[in-house]
């Protein structure tokens, strides 16, 4: 059966990735994002769904910005750009290898790229949190996450995580998971997605419509030619 990408509090972990101090002036919404992935993180706490954090090189690169409220979680720190380090492979390990990743932070193109392409391989469902995950620059974000879409991750939003996570408003932790909801989140650049979307479309019928017409041409050439040789 074709997985259609359907959340579930069972067997899911929230990855929160690389989000710290020194790329707080250069990432591109990067305020909007850390509040974004904080509510993830709130809701993982009352859902009971466990939850990895990790930290790119924070010697140079800083700890992780406080309002992510991440506090009681020991980061995994890294160099290498996917979250995949054996430490967190470990902690996979000891919550008996979930198959749900909910995977939120930056860079696009980068650590959430290489942390995507590795859980993929290894089977796993990856949920990405477009509104939950940037970069410096908004063309690399966008053409990661359109990028990311064609090897197979799902793209979704934090409310629709949110409500896809309790199912029902007869949940017990719905109303603590409502609170959460109680703004909208802020515009965070996502309909520009679509527009490269469009973009990627529109390229990909223009090419189609050259090498038609190179096919017509050819085909033109040919008969063209038989015609000449008839004469003759």
């Amino acid at each position: 059966m074709a997985r259609i990408g359907r959340l579930s509090t069972k067997g899911s972990v929230l990855l929160l990735c690389d989000m710290q101090e020194k790329f707080r002036p250069n990432i591109f919404q990067f305020t909007n994002i850390v509040n974004n992935a904080a509510r993830l993180l709130q809701a993982c706490r009352i859902l009971g769904i466990p939850q990895i954090l990790t930290e790119q090189y924070p010697k140079g690169l800083g700890p992780t910005v406080p309002e992510l409220g991440a506090d009681g979680l020991k980061p995994h720190t890294k160099t290498s750009f996917t979250m995949m380090i054996e430490s967190v492979q470990s902690s996979l390990k000891s919550l008996d290898d979930p198959q749900q990743v909910i995977l939120c932070g930056i860079e696009a193109q980068a650590c959430i790229a290489c942390t995507t392409f590795d859980l993929l391989e290894r089977d796993m469902e990856v949920h990405i949190v477009a509104d939950a995950v940037s970069s410096r620059s908004q063309t690399d974000r966008l053409f990661a996450l359109s990028r990311l879409k064609q090897s197979g991750a799902f793209l979704t939003t934090t409310e629709a995580v949110l409500l896809q996570l309790v199912q029902d408003a007869k949940h017990p932790s719905f109303k603590e998971i409502q609170k959460l909801l109680a703004h909208p989140s802020p515009d965070t650049g996502l309909l520009a997605f679509y527009t490269v979307k469009e973009e990627l479309a529109m390229s990909a019928v223009q090419t189609s419509c050259v090498k038609l017409s190179s096919r017509e041409r050819k085909e033109e050439e040919e008969r063209t030619t038989e015609r000449r040789r008839n004469k003759h």
